[in-house]
C-alpha cells in the first residue's frame, strides 16, 4: 500500500504504517495540482485541514482505499462522494476528547474567575479585589449539545463540580442510559433549565449558524456559551447582540465562522461583531486549539493509524 501525507502529523503514524509495509510519500510542501498528479498511484491519503477533499480531488485517485483525517471533524472530505466510490474516511476523536474537555473546563472557570482580568490588572498594578469577585459553578445547569466522545469527555470533567448536566443529541436516544455523569434531554428543556451551554456538534448544512439570535431568545434564563466545535455554528455578530442585551452573560470561543480552509491561518475578521468580542472582558478566546495538547497530537495519529492497520489487515 502507497499512501500520500498532505499535511504534517505527529511522526507516529508514518511509523506504524511504515513498520506494516506501507510507503508514505510527504508532500505537504506540494500544491494540490501537483499531488493530483501523483494521486492515481496511491491507495491512501492523510491530511488534515490543507484544502478541501472534493469530488474531483477523489475522481482522480483512481486506487483509492482511504482518506484519513487526523482529528475530529471531516467537513473539508466529501465523505457521501468517497463512500459511493468505495473509498474509507477515518477519524480520530478519540485521540483528542481529553484536551478538548479539559480546555473547556479551564476556559469556563476562567471566565467565572475572571482570572485574565485580574491578572492583568495585578500585572499593571491595580489592586481591585471587589470587581474580581467569580462565580460559582457548583448548583449550576450545564447543558450540553451534542453528545459524541467531547460532549461525553466534557461531562466526565463536569462531574467533580456539583453541577446538572443535560445532554441533548438529535440523532441518539437513550445515550445516557447507565451514565453517572448525565441526563438526557430534550432541547426544549435545555433552554428551559441552562445556566450553562456547550457545544460539541460537527459542522454540516443543518448546523451552520444554528446559534444565532432565534436561538438564544430560546433560553428562560441569561446564559454562558462554550464553543469548541466549529466556528460556522455560532453566528458571532449575533452572539455580540446577545452579550451586550444581558441575554448572554459570557461566552467562551476557541472557534470562529472567519477561521480559512486551513485552521492554521486565518486572519482575525474586522467585522464590528468580532470586534466587540475582542474588547469585551465577558468572552475568553483562544486560536482553535482545544484539540491540541502535546499528548493529543500523538493521540490522534496513533488513533487512526490503527484503524487504517485494523481496517485493511495490514
Amino acid at each position: 500500500m502507497k499512501v500520500l501525507f498532505i499535511d504534517t502529523t505527529h511522526p507516529v503514524l508514518p511509523q506504524l504504517l511504515k513498520a506494516k509495509g506501507v510507503e508514505c510519500k510527504m508532500v505537504d510542501s506540494l500544491s494540490k495540482e501537483e499531488i493530483e498528479n501523483l494521486l492515481p498511484s496511491y491507495e491512501g491519503v492523510v491530511i488534515r485541514s490543507r484544502f478541501k477533499i472534493d469530488a474531483d480531488f477523489i475522481e482522480k485517485g483512481k486506487l483509492l482505499k482511504f482518506i484519513a483525517r487526523p482529528g475530529a471533524g471531516l467537513e473539508n472530505i466529501d465523505v457521501a462522494f468517497a463512500e459511493s466510490k468505495g473509498i474509507k474516511c477515518f477519524r480520530s476523536p478519540e485521540g483528542n476528547r481529553d484536551s478538548v474537555a479539559e480546555h473547556a473546563i479551564g476556559m469556563l472557570l476562567a471566565l467565572f474567575n475572571n482570572l485574565f482580568k485580574a491578572d492583568a490588572e495585578v500585572r499593571a498594578g491595580i489592586w481591585n479585589r471587589t470587581s474580581n469577585w467569580g462565580v460559582e459553578l457548583i448548583g449550576k445547569t450545564v447543558g450540553i449539545i451534542g453528545y459524541g466522545y467531547m460532549g461525553e469527555a466534557f461531562a466526565q470533567r463536569l462531574s467533580g463540580f456539583d453541577v446538572r448536566v443535560l445532554a441533548y443529541d438529535k440523532y441518539k436516544k437513550e445515550f445516557a442510559h447507565g451514565s453517572k455523569y448525565i441526563v438526557e434531554s430534550s432541547l426544549e428543556h435545555l433552554f428551559e433549565m441552562c445556566d450553562v451551554v456547550s457545544l460539541h456538534v460537527p459542522l454540516t448544512p443543518e448546523t451552520l449558524n444554528m446559534v444565532s439570535a432565534d436561538f438564544f431568545k430560546q433560553f428562560k434564563k441569561n446564559i454562558y456559551l462554550i464553543n469548541t466545535a466549529r466556528g460556522g455554528i455560532v453566528n458571532l455578530s449575533d452572539l455580540a447582540t446577545a452579550i451586550k442585551n444581558g441575554k448572554v452573560l459570557g461566552a467562551c470561543l476557541d472557534v470562529f465562522e472567519f477561521e480559512e480552509q486551513s485552521f492554521e491561518h486565518s486572519q482575525i475578521s474586522s467585522s464590528e461583531g468580532m470586534q466587540y468580542l475582542i474588547q469585551s472582558n465577558k468572552v475568553l478566546l483562544s486560536p482553535h486549539v482545544a484539540g491540541w495538547t502535546t499528548e493529543s497530537n500523538e493521540k490522534i495519529a496513533r488513533v487512526i493509524g490503527e484503524k487504517i492497520i485494523a481496517e485493511f489487515n495490514l
